[in-house]
């Protein structure tokens, strides 16, 4: 099914002001344009002046037709800095143009959608007559906790400022570097948990993983043997057409996976874009009907 049926159009990275994450986009970049893709870099001030939609809602940016919307920036609510950011956000979100993520994958991937996700019933809804779907799901999940205001979620508050070192306080914010442990938690909990402000927050049960001995290549920093902890990614495409979502693919071999590694007494573990871990790429078990199954 061809989702986007002009022959020429670009597709559009939305950037920040100062690009310190760029190496991967420049590369993304290259791709696109060997296949004669053009791409145009904006941010949402350009936007705002030079988009336009036509009356069949395509999208245009400096006279060019936009075929996809690639989010580099507007995950954060302080990355909008003007009613006119807002507005063009709303422009390109009406448009045809593919979004990545549409605000409606933004906004799932936030933190209280996990909770609500984790409450029992929940996947039952989406998952109706599929006990053994539901069991598998909820089997990966960690303890998710509201801290809405409420009795659920004062005994969320009680069972933190108990013991907060063995749960994570969680901000609605997108990438690592931004939750609470410890000494933090308890901090910030104690002081917002008789306010509405806390429910700005979820708790999770915090994970112990196991560490092992590796080396981290920081810059200005000695190379040695460190304790530390890992976090493998798997990368997909999820792609939905109006209503209908179409077929996942796991993708990018050996691209598409990869791990963080962070030290394991730092504080905020697992943020590369804070120079808290690094990256790393492991020997998969590659798994292919046809071939031999082994590490590459």
């Amino acid at each position: 099914m061809p989702i986007f049926k002009v022959v020429v159009a670009a597709v559009l990275f939305l950037v920040e002001e100062v690009q310190t994450n760029i190496f991967d986009q420049r590369f993304i970049e290259s791709e696109l344009w060997k296949r004669d893709i053009p791409t145009l870099r904006k941010r949402f001030g350009d936007v705002a002046k030079t988009g336009s939609l036509d009356q069949d809602k395509r999208l245009f940016v400096d006279g060019t037709e936009v075929a996809v919307v690639y989010f580099r920036h507007g995950f954060m609510p302080q990355n909008y800095i003007s009613e006119q950011c807002w507005d063009a956000r709303l422009m390109m979100e009406r448009s045809l143009a593919a979004k990545c993520p549409d605000i409606h994958t933004h906004l799932v991937g936030t933190k209280k959608v996990q909770q609500v996700l984790a409450k029992p019933g929940v996947l039952e809804k989406f998952f109706p007559d599929q006990p053994q779907v539901v069991e598998q799901l909820r089997a990966t999940f960690v303890g998710l906790y509201t801290l809405d205001m409420g009795p659920d979620g004062d005994k969320s508050v009680a069972m933190a400022l108990a013991e907060p070192d063995q749960f994570v306080l969680k901000p609605q914010r997108e990438g690592g570097g931004n939750n609470l442990y410890g000494s933090e938690l308890f901090q910030v909990l104690n002081r917002v948990k008789g306010s509405s402000e806390r429910a700005a927050y979820i708790l999770m049960d915090k994970i112990f993983p196991a560490s092992v001995q590796n080396y981290l290549l920081r810059r200005d920093a000695p190379l040695e043997i460190s304790s530390c902890v890992n976090e493998l990614g798997m990368y997909g495409v999820y792609v939905r057409y109006a209503n209908a979502p179409l077929p996942a693919l796991i993708c990018g071999e050996p691209m598409g996976r990869g791990t963080h590694v962070s030290a394991l007494d730092c504080a905020r573990p697992g943020s590369m874009g804070e120079s808290l871990a690094t990256r790393h790429s492991p020997a998969c078990p590659i798994f292919r009907p046809s071939s031999r199954v082994g590490p590459r």
